[in-house]
């Protein structure tokens, strides 16, 4: 396969790969069986100027390419896509570990970007106003950054590059990549389809490494915006370092979503919707439900939800029947053990236990089986994000106590709601502090027509990833006044001209 093919993944720079002169890299393993896929540079500063540099060079022509025509790339990048979707899926699966059907889906949503993107131009449109004083006119229109970048994370290897890119390039600007360091294979293949859709070399680059190149791309005079999807503690270190330079910066980081259960809510729906959205993808998404809050007699429902989660097959995300993959890494799974253990602890009820879930084809993965817990608001494993397919339960008295405890959390990613009354998801939907709420849908990511609006500690930044939100990310408005009048005024004036004040006859 195309990855088998990879020991040490070069730079993408200008259209061609560029081999590093690294001193240092990193190891990407398969979760499932520790294997080696390829080993990642971690790029030298030369490199690193390089990479901007050709983004420098591409953006001043891109730019100037039509709106029209950079929307037909995008036309034909999610026809390769497409195209490709198994090839991209395989590649996802053996870096990251999650299932194939989940590894599609991660491509599927990335494609939905891409589709708006198809369609940008109408977003970037200006403004007129005709006649604002005698003769005058006043006109805005959209402009691109110039050289943009993103900085994304390990579980998502083609969603996340594609709420980006597509939307960066499609406004005009070129892009520079910073794939993690630990599943950077899907990356390089969409920049590859890219380019063969049309994308000019140097539009769209890759640069590996960590912490490093993360720095430099925060700091570096000639680029202008910086994305980035990730941890808390690295999504506010790039903030502080990208804002302090001057540019544009969008931040998604740790999250920790709610859904509450009412009594009154279609039982078979919402705890199925609990296993799906609680152990998915190994529990290793920004919008996983975390905590489940059981309103007044649905605490009942517990010991069907644990039934339900004891069913779900633990395995390599290359079975055909696996429905929970492994964590990301061995040093993931210590510390994903280590808070259970502390949730034992504090004495939190183990209702389902999946420390030492054994997959017998695969001794060495980083297994981690669905896990239980009925916990308080003061425990270590509610007050962390977990990242692991681990629930914590937790139990409230009415819906204005479920409302207060997510209120009362600091992060505000997303929040669910499972009833059968108006009434009730109405005053939920208003009463709630958080970004992104489902009814009756545990995982309320929005499709590319709305924006992904994270909120509180979730999200730092006041523009948000793709949609409408993305194209103002991407671009800045330029305003012209102009004066046309058939008589243009002859004499020297020192007040501060007033516009709108002329004498109506």
């Amino acid at each position: 396969s195309w990855c088998r093919s990879v020991s040490v993944l070069a730079h993408h720079i200008n259209g061609k790969p560029v081999p590093s002169k690294a001193s240092a890299f990193f190891d990407v393993k398969d979760p499932a069986t520790q294997e080696l896929v390829s080993r990642v540079p971690q790029a030298t500063d030369e490199e690193m100027r390089m990479c901007v540099e050709a983004a420098t060079v591409a953006s001043a022509s891109w730019s100037k390419v039509s709106v029209s025509e950079r929307q037909r790339v995008m036309f034909r990048f999610q026809h390769l896509i497409r195209e490709h979707t198994d090839e991209l899926a395989s590649i996802i699966t053996r870096e990251q570990g999650k299932t194939l059907a989940d590894a599609k889906g991660d491509i599927f949503r990335g494609l939905e970007v891409v589709e708006f993107a198809c369609g940008a131009a109408s977003f970037m449109m200006g403004e007129t106003l005709e006649n604002v004083s005698k003769g005058i006119d006043s006109y805005s229109y959209r402009v691109p950054l110039g050289v943009t970048a993103g900085i994304t994370p390990f579980n998502f290897p083609a969603m996340i590059p594609l709420w980006m890119f597509p939307m960066a390039a499609v406004c005009g600007n070129s892009f520079i990549l910073k794939p993690s360091e630990v599943v950077p294979g899907t990356a390089h293949r969409l920049v590859e389809l890219i380019e063969q859709a049309g994308c000019p070399p140097g539009v769209v680059n890759i640069i590996h490494g960590g912490k490093e190149t993360a720095q430099f791309l925060c700091n570096h005079q000639d680029i202008s915006s910086i994305s980035f999807v990730g941890s808390s503690v690295a999504g506010e270190d790039i903030w502080r370092q990208a804002t302090l330079a001057g540019k544009r910066v969008q931040c998604n980081m740790a999250a920790k979503n709610h859904a509450v259960i009412l009594p009154d809510a279609d039982k078979e729906h919402a705890l199925n919707a609990m296993v799906g959205a609680a152990f998915g993808a190994a529990g290793q998404r920004c919008m996983a439900i975390s905590v489940m809050v059981l309103v007044g007699k649905a605490r009942d429902w517990l010991p069907d939800l644990v039934e339900k989660a004891k069913k779900l097959v633990v395995s390599a995300g290359t079975d055909p029947r696996a429905d929970v993959g492994p964590l990301i890494s061995a040093a993931a799974k210590r510390r994903v053990e280590g808070i259970v253990e502390e949730a034992v602890k504090e004495g939190a009820k183990v209702h389902l236990d999946g420390r030492n879930v054994v997959v017998e084809k695969y001794p060495n993965g980083n297994f981690f089986g669905p896990t239980i817990l009925e916990a308080t608001t003061s425990m270590q494993c509610y007050q962390k994000e977990i990242f692991a397919p681990v629930l914590v339960c937790i139990s409230a008295a009415d819906l204005d106590e479920a409302i207060s405890i997510i209120n009362n959390n600091p992060y505000g990613n997303g929040t669910a709601i499972f009833t059968g009354s108006g009434v009730a998801s109405r005053y939920f939907q208003n009463s709630i502090k958080v970004g992104q709420i489902g009814i009756n849908v545990p995982i309320p990511v929005p499709i590319p027509y709305f924006s992904f609006t994270g909120s509180k500690k979730s999200m730092l930044g006041d523009l948000y990833f793709y949609g409408k939100n993305a194209v103002q990310f991407y671009t800045r408005t330029k305003t012209i006044t102009s004066n046309w009048n058939q008589k243009l005024p002859q004499d020297i004036r020192m007040a501060m001209p007033i516009l709108g004040q002329d004498t109506v006859s």
